[in-house]
């Protein structure tokens, strides 16, 4: 089979890339850098000849409002317009948990007309809704801090490691459509501000973490639920934060006793 991947160079999308070709498939990095511009439609159709499978990983550059929704709505057309042509059988775009219940954020209201230009287009589908990546602890603190402390939310996360978001993606990609929603999730549940809070006192991270039940979360107000699936995932993944620690950029931290 010929897949084609949107963001195919980057974080999941390489490592999605490597599991396909590795099962023996042809797998193409449709990337600018590669010759392919989501954005003006560069490269897309000659991208799209004689393709069977669609995974779009594409994401925002810019979290700010309008140019959240403006990168997924046009992304977004010009990749199913080119699908459509080249009579692709499969579209699989990874979007978020929760995303339905985060409209009072813009980029999740982003993710929502995303969501709904797929279901509009035609094309089958299979719409992927991820828990958080452990690789955006850095910037989830980051957007979150308050000069020498860092207020987060207590809602319920449930983190999942790269390596298996790209494991759940390709297997996804390989099957028939859904035409609905498949959630994907890591193995342990703790709130959000604990779980940050281990992660700054393992790297050594002096500000304190400010538990606060009201904390925006890029934007929006969390229910204790919003961002862990209602019922058990789809898919589960296996590495736990203590694991994915073992083999992160910040693996010089993680206890010996930890592997």
């Amino acid at each position: 089979m010929r897949f084609v991947v949107i963001g195919g160079t980057g974080l999941i999308g390489s490592k999605v890339v490597a599991r396909l070709r590795e099962q023996g498939h042809e797998a193409i990095a449709a990337a600018p850098s590669t010759g392919v511009d989501i954005l003006s439609g560069e490269g897309l159709d000659a991208a799209m000849t004689g393709t069977d499978v669609v995974v779009d990983l594409a994401n925002s550059p810019s979290f700010e409002d309008a140019a959240v929704l403006d990168f997924f709505t046009r992304a977004g057309r010009n990749v199913l317009a080119a699908e459509a042509k080249a009579g692709v059988r499969h579209h699989v775009a990874l979007s978020v948990v929760g995303t339905e219940k985060l409209a009072e954020s813009g980029y999740f209201r982003g993710k929502i007309a995303q969501e709904q230009l797929i279901r509009d287009s035609g094309v089958p589908y299979t719409i992927i809704h991820s828990t958080q990546f452990f690789e955006f602890l850095p910037g989830i603190i980051k957007a979150s801090a308050e000069g020498s402390t860092v207020r987060l939310p207590t809602a319920l996360v449930q983190p999942i490691a790269s390596e298996d978001v790209a494991e759940a993606v390709a297997a996804v990609a390989l099957k028939a459509p859904a035409n609905g929603i498949v959630e994907i999730a890591g193995p342990e549940r703790e709130p959000l501000s604990d779980l940050a809070q281990r992660f700054m006192s393992i790297i050594q991270d002096p500000r304190e973490v400010v538990s606060d039940a009201h904390a925006r979360y890029f934007g929006a107000i969390l229910q204790s639920d919003t961002l862990v699936p209602a019922q058990a995932p789809n898919w589960q993944g296996g590495l736990n934060f203590e694991h994915w620690l073992q083999q992160s950029e910040f693996a010089r931290y993680a206890p010996r006793d930890q592997a």
